[in-house]
This record gives C-alpha cells, sequence and structure tokens, in this order.
C-alpha cells in the first residue's frame, strides 16, 4: 500500500508539472516572443481558461502528501519552510498578475504586470528545480527525522549545504529551460502567424540547451545521490521511463522540424513524464533522503499513514480523480483551438 501511494503521489507532481508547467513557460517566454500588446494578450489568452485549474493538481498533491506521508510533510514543511513561503508569494504575485493586467489601460499598468508575471514564473520554475534539486541530493536529517536548511553556506552539495548549492541551482536552471521549451510549444499549438513562428524559434534554440543541461545534470545527479545507480540497478525495469525521456525529446526536435505543434507538445510532455519517473524510480523507496547519515533518510516505511487509513484513503481517492480527470477532459476540450482574440484568430 505504501508503494501505490508513493506512485500516486509522483503521478499527481508530474500531472502538476506537466499541466502548469506549459502555463509557467508561456510566462517565462512571453515577454521575449510578444512583441505587441495584442500578442501579449494572445499568449495570455492561449492559458487564460486552463491556468487556475492546472494548479489544482499541486493542492491535490500537496493534500494527498499530508494525508499518506504525514511524517514526510510535517518534516518537509518545516525544513523547507522559508523556500515555500517565496513559492507561495510567486503563486500569488503570478495569479493577480493575470487578473489585474487588464484592468487599467495604462502604459505603465499593463507593462509592470507583464514583467511581474515574466518574473515570477521563472523564479518558480527554478525553485521547483531547485526544490527537486533538494529532495534528490537529501537534506541534513537527524533521527527524529527533522531538519533545517539555510537559504546557502558554501554553495557546495555537502552535508552542511543549503537550499542553494551548485546541484540545486543546476537543476532549478534546467527546469527554467524545459519548461520553457514546453511553454513555447503549447502557445505556438494554440497561435499563428508571426507570434507562432517566434515560439517555434525559441523552443528550437531551447531543445539544444534542454539536451546539454539534461546531459550534465545526469551526470551530476550519480555523482551526488549513489542511490539512484543503485536503485535504477535494482529495477531495470525503470530505464524504459529513461528511455522514453531520450526518444521524446528527439521526437521534439523532429516535431518541430516538420511544423507539427501539436506532436511536438505531447512529445514534451512525453519527456518531462519519463525525466520525472525516472528520478522518482532512481530515490525510491526513499521520499527525502540524508545526506548526512543515510540510515536517518524518510523512506516510504518510516512516514506513511496506518495500512486502514491508507486502505479508506484510496476508496475516496478513486472517485476524486476521476471527477477531476473528468473534468479536465471537458474543460481541455471546449478550448481546442486556435487562440480567438476580439474575434479574429
Amino acid at each position: 500500500m505504501e508503494t501505490l501511494w508513493f506512485w500516486i503521489v509522483a503521478l499527481m507532481l508530474t500531472a502538476y508539472v506537466v499541466l502548469d508547467g506549459f502555463d509557467i513557460g508561456a510566462g517565462i517566454i512571453h515577454l521575449f516572443v510578444a512583441r505587441t500588446d495584442a500578442e501579449r494578450r494572445k499568449v495570455l489568452a492561449s492559458i487564460g481558461p486552463v491556468w487556475d485549474g492546472n494548479e489544482v493538481w499541486l493542492l491535490a498533491a500537496g493534500g494527498t502528501l499530508y494525508f499518506a506521508f504525514p511524517a514526510l510533510y510535517a518534516s518537509s514543511f518545516s525544513g523547507f519552510y522559508l523556500p515555500l513561503m517565496i513559492v507561495l508569494w510567486l503563486l500569488i504575485l503570478r495569479g493577480i498578475s493575470i487578473e489585474f493586467r487588464n484592468h487599467i489601460a495604462d502604459k505603465i499598468w499593463q507593462p509592470l504586470w507583464d514583467a511581474v508575471f515574466c518574473s515570477a514564473s521563472a523564479l518558480l520554475a527554478i525553485f521547483f528545480g531547485a526544490a527537486l534539486g533538494n529532495v534528490v541530493r537529501g537534506v541534513p536529517l537527524d533521527k527524529e527525522g527533522f531538519f533545517f536548511l539555510p537559504l546557502w553556506t558554501s554553495l557546495m552539495p555537502e552535508a552542511d549545504a543549503g537550499i542553494i548549492d551548485w546541484y540545486t541551482v543546476l537543476i532549478g536552471v534546467t527546469a527554467l529551460v524545459a519548461l520553457a521549451v514546453h511553454g513555447a510549444l503549447w502557445v505556438a499549438n494554440k497561435t499563428d502567424g508571426d507570434l507562432q513562428m517566434r515560439c517555434r524559434r525559441v523552443a528550437s534554440a531551447g531543445w539544444w540547451l534542454t539536451v546539454a543541461m539534461s546531459l550534465v545534470i545526469s551526470i551530476a545527479s550519480f555523482r551526488v545521490q549513489p542511490h539512484l545507480a543503485e536503485s535504477l540497478a535494482a529495477r531495470p525495469w525503470g530505464f524504459a521511463f529513461v528511455l522514453l525521456a531520450i526518444a521524446s525529446l528527439l521526437a521534439v526536435k523532429w516535431t518541430i522540424h516538420q511544423r507539427k505543434d501539436f506532436f511536438a507538445f505531447l512529445a514534451s510532455c512525453g519527456f518531462l513524464l519519463g525525466a520525472l519517473a525516472s528520478a522518482a524510480i532512481g530515490l525510491y523507496p526513499y521520499v527525502l533522503p540524508s545526506n548526512k547519515n543515510a540510515a536517518d533518510g524518510l523512506t516510504i516505511y518510516n512516514t506513511a499513514a496506518a495500512p486502514y487509513g491508507l486502505g479508506i484513503g484510496l476508496a475516496w481517492w478513486t472517485p476524486a480523480l476521476c471527477l477531476a480527470v473528468a473534468y479536465f477532459v471537458y474543460t481541455y476540450r471546449r478550448f481546442a483551438g486556435k487562440v480567438i482574440l476580439d474575434g479574429r484568430p
């Protein structure tokens, strides 16, 4: 039962990255691909009906984590208190920038919120990537399963490392680039004309950076966290997700060249899915490793709720998931096609 809930949480976090990732990516690129106010409105309209719904997956994943692995929730939310508050503020700023932008037609007001939307989206991508880096690297857990991390120390991924070191920054920048490509492919699929062409160029250029940085972080991850290699060796089927990530990344380049925007976006989804699933398999059964003493690491076994509670939770979670999926299918089907702005595509 613990393993099942591990994969449920991993699935919900992956759904969040894939879905909210494209509108975070749209925010990252929109000042660079949109040259006029109309084009910026198109970028915002491309995510307008779905961006807030996509964030539901983050809330749902947090609630599921609290229910299934309460000890992990308590430890991580106390140890990562500062970055979590920063992420909360970035989510708030990003949301209100979308909503406030068009309330006042002013030459200062609208560019201000455009800049807030872009910067908050970029910082969110970096912070989410750095969070994944901290989980992979491990944190200085004590015997009670608690820890405290300063923002930074020596910038080296050692036992006294802070939240930010060269490894977590590297993961954060990789997340920034990968989500920028993801967002560019989404906007290219939803728009046309010059805006669509610029998005394709951004995605094509970002693809090369994504390939290079994915290779670097793969090497760095096996060096920083030896458990990754051990876990993958023990579960050879996990290499299927590694191959999925590689094949999807190659498919992104080919479909961009063929100008098949929808399939390029789907391939980007496959890359993110494969990369995150590979990381989850590499960490299993750990949910938060210790970089001081491996025996103090948090696993699915020493953080999970009681088996009876997990069983009852599964009975309630399953219909809730079906309702959420049905809602998202309905919303995205209603939102299919190119963006319509002022009666024109």
